[in-house]
């Protein structure tokens, strides 16, 4: 079922987090964070929405890391009811996919529901002092490739953001397969 980021609120600090990475490391925000802002995106191995656009948002995120935008994808699904976002499996998806970023493993679900994560992938973008400015999608992409011409809206967005502090006023939301949350 797809999902959708509702009650944006933005100007809000970055929670920060402490989380094992696929590449054997542990990271904390201040360690993804980059000099002109950082991206903070939660995906998953098995929602077609995250795959549809895996290979652009690692291009993007390449693109973004050059402008001095930090960058780290979290996957915070429940591995019990959905194997396939196992650990494991998210070490073998940073590969295939060649992550020039963290991909970093929220098993206690604790920084998901801090960022108010909903959907895979759900972006969220933070200027230089770590507040969000941007909640929006990385492109009109959805399970299919945008349509050509269309525009990189993550990676306009971030620009702007590192360049003058500003993020554009229309900020359409990500939508996605709804984070799988553990039984109560």
């Amino acid at each position: 079922m797809a999902a959708t980021a509702t009650d944006v609120v933005l100007d809000i600090p970055a929670p920060d987090f402490r989380l094992p990475a696929t590449d054997g490391k542990t990271y904390a925000l201040a360690d993804v964070a980059g000099e002109n802002g950082t991206v903070i995106v939660f995906i998953c191995n098995h929602c077609p929405y995250v795959k549809a656009v895996i290979d652009r948002l690692v291009a993007d995120a390449r693109v973004l890391a050059a402008d001095g935008i930090g960058f780290a994808a979290i996957c915070s699904n429940d591995a019990t009811d959905y194997p396939d976002d196992s650990f494991a499996n998210m070490k073998r998806f940073a590969l295939a996919h060649k992550f020039p970023f963290p991909y970093l493993h929220d098993e206690s679900q604790a920084v998901a529901r801090a960022y108010g994560a909903v959907c895979t992938p759900d972006y969220f973008g933070y200027d230089k002092g770590r507040k969000l400015k941007y909640r929006g999608r990385l492109d009109e992409g959805r399970t299919e490739p945008p349509p050509k011409g269309a525009r990189r809206e993550l990676v306009e967005a971030m620009r702007s953001i590192a360049a003058t502090g500003v993020a554009p006023k229309d900020q359409i939301p990500s939508v996605g397969c709804s984070i799988k949350w553990k039984a109560a």
